[in-house]
């Protein structure tokens, strides 16, 4: 073989892997409008998160079922509370965001949230944990957890988890 054609055939190669990131990442790129405000914890206006459980127990599980928990989230401050970067600990598991009634796609470890989501202040909003161990079949006493990231400079990332026994 040629050492034309070689180098060829190594330009050809990294033109397809250049093309296939910027198709798996869509060729977006975050701008500053697209990042929530930022706020400092010394702030007399800022978003503040309220949350009450962090920890459910889905019960006993067979592997074939699927099981989901609700976990509320308020904004008690005095500025709109943004959510974003949700994903999970792990494949079997997904988050989704509910706000008035709307659920968001669902988001994971695979399948990270690339979009926000903005509650009011005095509004609320509820995280669902969806647990699947169909997919990463285990048994015995399992936990899972959904990451939330939030523009409250006190809170910045938050962490629901759900337990089950999965027989």
């Amino acid at each position: 073989m040629s050492k034309s054609f070689i180098f060829g055939i190594i330009i050809f190669a990294l033109v397809v892997i250049g093309g296939s990131y910027f198709l798996v990442a869509g060729g977006k790129q975050k701008s500053s409008k697209d990042l929530p405000p930022v706020y400092n914890s010394k702030d007399k206006e800022k978003p503040k998160v309220e949350v009450k459980e962090v920890t459910k127990d889905l019960g006993d599980m067979k592997v074939s079922d699927q099981k989901s928990a609700d976990f509320s989230i308020k904004n008690i401050g005095s500025r709109e509370l943004t959510l974003f970067n949700i994903s999970s600990s792990c494949g079997c598991t997904v988050g989704q965001i509910i706000i008035e009634g709307k659920e968001s796609r669902e988001f994971g470890m695979h399948a990270q949230s690339d979009e926000s989501f903005a509650i009011s202040p005095d509004k609320s909003a509820l995280v669902k944990v969806t647990y699947r161990p169909y997919i990463m079949p285990v048994s015995g006493l399992v936990d899972r957890e959904v990451f939330v990231e939030t523009n409250d400079p006190e809170n910045p990332r938050l962490t629901f988890k759900v337990t089950a026994f999965v027989k």
